[in-house]
């Protein structure tokens, strides 16, 4: 079952929630500060807390966080305009090739027809785009912890992944874990 977006919120303001995203943080190296200033990146599912920069910025520089609607939605960034956008994820309301890089963050493990969800990424990424998933594996004490959003939704090996990547067009090349005891 998909956590609500208030459950995700109340999660990552706990000891072990930011834990969780600083771990995940430090190995994804996500910092869209540090990249090129002309960028779009889609964040979608709940990845507020892997997201370090400000949703715009005077170079031109945009985040949109995506959030499906069975999840619901926050307010972001609390201090400006608001980039949030509610609505299905298996319909995102979006351009093709619109983004240049995607962060996927309590997503694909809660959605019924993942490869409809990973065809709509690639359909709005543009050509060379990047996408960053983060999915709780399937060999995780952290995919048992029931008590944590990775253990809820469908756990994934590296190959039932990697089949769902390529399958949708996508081309699997760093892996990496970051939550592990």
């Amino acid at each position: 079952m998909r956590p609500d977006v208030l459950a995700l919120r109340q999660f990552y303001a706990t000891a072990l929630g930011r834990l969780a995203a600083r771990l995940i943080g430090a190995r994804l190296g996500l910092d869209v500060a540090d990249g090129p200033h002309d960028k779009r990146l889609l964040a979608l599912g709940y990845g507020l807390p892997y997201l370090t920069a400000p949703a715009s910025n005077a170079d031109g520089q945009r985040v949109i966080a995506f959030m499906p609607e069975r999840q619901g939605a926050v307010l972001w960034p609390e201090d400006g305009a608001n980039c949030v956008v509610l609505g299905d994820d298996m319909a995102l309301p979006f351009s093709d090739a619109l983004f240049d890089a995607a962060l996927v963050v309590h997503a694909l493990e809660f959605v019924d027809h993942a490869r409809g969800l990973l065809g709509e990424i690639w359909r709005v990424l543009a050509p060379g785009g990047m996408l960053v998933l983060v999915a709780p594996n399937r060999r995780s004490i952290w995919s048992r912890m029931e008590n944590t959003p990775f253990g809820n939704g469908r756990p994934f090996s590296r190959g039932q992944l990697a089949a769902l990547l390529t399958d949708s067009l996508l081309s699997p090349v760093q892996w990496c874990q970051a939550l592990y005891m």
